[in-house]
């Protein structure tokens, strides 16, 4: 949870950022808190994100290995769960692509970050447009990706990068490529918040644009809206945005073409009130009188 004063966007849009009262600055010798101890330092988050990057590569190359036209993905593309389509394009096909966030999907944003934290400092665009145009030199590669973006391109698959950076394509390209991820050009595997003509953080706009030119198949990120933007839906309670990614068709898609990063420092994944997150018969306490055990969920199927 995030402490007093602290507050982490990132490259997030500003409706879903967490505000909270500032308070007095942790020194740099303080701890910091609990979640960017374990997304930034710890090696549970580590081995959490090679997993992820292993199994991006390896379902992304068997696919180009198979024998037929590929399909694309399933994607939000206009508002709707885009169902796959045949990639071909007249007598050969789309070349073959997967299509990334950045801030805490392919490099993490310690600088952005180390300067939050050790200030109390709120999120705001003046400071975040700052980071974008000059911090490349202070972000990492997320564990695996560098590992996975090569394995990727030696298998002829394009990485194409969906962020919700909007100042610099400048320094969001530099921070790709300083976080040994290699080169990504504007508008061709590079795209950006403002791209599609669409001032928002929604992201099917920009995925119709990757579709025209690339064979999607796959999607990686560390937020449900890097997949769809109906997950980001204001209007959905925490709990029906859960239901939404953990059960029916779309639950299939994990592993299975959509790969989520671990991000628990920001995001739409922070939503939500105590009772909410622990709804009616799970709030359990030492009076609490024995009930009967629930049927067993089915959860993803």
């Amino acid at each position: 949870m995030m402490r007093a004063g602290l507050v982490s966007c990132a490259a997030l849009a500003l409706a879903a950022c967490q505000t909270v009262p500032a308070a007095e600055a942790p020194v740099a010798s303080a701890d910091a808190p609990d979640t960017m101890q374990w997304l930034y330092g710890s090696g549970e988050a580590a081995g959490a994100s090679i997993q992820a990057w292993r199994n991006i590569a390896d379902y992304a190359i068997a696919r180009s290995r198979e024998r037929r036209v590929p399909q694309s993905v399933t994607m939000g593309i206009d508002g709707a769960i885009a169902e796959p389509a045949s990639c071909a394009k007249g007598d050969s096909w789309k070349p073959l692509a997967v299509v990334f966030d950045v801030d805490e999907t392919v490099i993490l944003n310690q600088g952005y970050e180390y300067w939050a934290t050790t200030t109390g400092a709120s999120f705001s665009k003046e400071t975040w447009e700052k980071w974008e145009k000059t911090g490349a030199s202070y972000v990492r590669p997320v564990p695996g990706a560098v590992t996975g973006i090569r394995r990727l391109r030696e298998a002829g698959i394009t990485p194409v990068f969906n962020t919700n950076r909007e100042f610099s394509p400048e320094g969001a390209a530099r921070a790709i490529a300083a976080a040994g991820l290699g080169e990504a050009i504007h508008r061709d595997t590079l795209f950006l918040r403002g791209d599609d003509g669409v001032n928002s953080g929604d992201k099917d706009g920009r995925r119709a644009l990757i579709a025209e030119h690339y064979c999607v198949v796959a999607l990686a990120g560390d937020n449900l809206g890097d997949f769809a933007d109906i997950f980001n839906d204001d209007t959905r309670t925490p709990l029906e945005r859960r239901e939404l990614a953990a059960r029916g068709e779309l639950a299939q898609l994990w592993g299975n073409g959509w790969f989520v990063l671990p991000n628990p420092v920001y995001g739409y994944s922070l939503k939500g009130t105590v009772e909410e997150v622990f709804p009616e018969g799970t709030r359990w306490s030492p009076e609490t009188a024995p009930a009967d055990a629930p049927a067993i969920m089915n959860e993803g199927n």
